[in-house]
């Protein structure tokens, strides 16, 4: 009943109360961040949902769009700006995304939306995480994040996807919180950004 009733209740409420309440912190960033991209401060990409169904993501745009003089995007670590890190450093890009739960393709707690091109990579158990909707946070998140293999990450959102309740939705929330504060499995060691899945070995 909580998966396939409460869950989606829940998440209209707090992702509703959540938008209102950081509504001036989220006006501010996008400010701040118009200013310093030198554009706009959301980032569009397309996610696989529950069920593998596609839809776009929203987040504060940390990264500037510069090029090398072959028209390449610079890498990561070198775009990302001063206020982006800080951002990213808070989980304060995550923001935006409650307006993907409101509308409805994501939920605050669940496995964290990856790439499309990563569907045809997946085994049929890593296939498990797109059997509930994509979170904001997850239980591979407060166990690592971006610290873990991408082995690891799976068997955190599959358990996850087979063992979800009320209790640990709350767990991982205020675990979330705790992560948060402590800045811990952001990045991988002298990288912007988590290394890229190539599939399984």
């Amino acid at each position: 009943m909580y998966k396939n009733v409460f869950k989606r209740v829940l998440d209209f409420i707090f992702s509703l109360i959540g938008i209102l309440t950081l509504s001036l912190l989220f006006i501010t960033i996008s400010i701040g961040l118009a200013f310093y991209n030198r554009g706009t401060p959301f980032f569009f990409q397309k996610r696989p949902g529950k069920d593998e169904k596609v839809f776009k993501v929203i987040k504060f745009k940390t990264m500037t769009d510069k090029k090398n003089n072959k028209g390449q995007l610079l890498p990561d670590s070198e775009r990302l700006t001063k206020l982006g890190a800080f951002i990213r450093k808070t989980s304060l890009d995550e923001i935006p995304q409650l307006i993907n739960v409101l509308k409805g393709d994501m939920s605050i707690i669940g496995p964290r939306p990856l790439l499309p091109e990563y569907l045809p990579l997946y085994n049929d158990y890593q296939k498990k995480r797109h059997d509930l909707k994509p979170g904001i946070t997850g239980w591979a998140q407060v166990n690592g994040r971006n610290a873990i293999s991408w082995q690891e990450k799976f068997n955190f959102d599959v358990w996850y996807v087979e063992n979800v309740s009320f209790i640990l939705d709350l767990k991982i929330f205020f675990l979330t919180v705790i992560k948060v504060f402590k800045s811990e499995g952001i990045n991988n060691a002298g990288e912007a950004t988590t290394t890229p899945f190539k599939g399984n070995e």
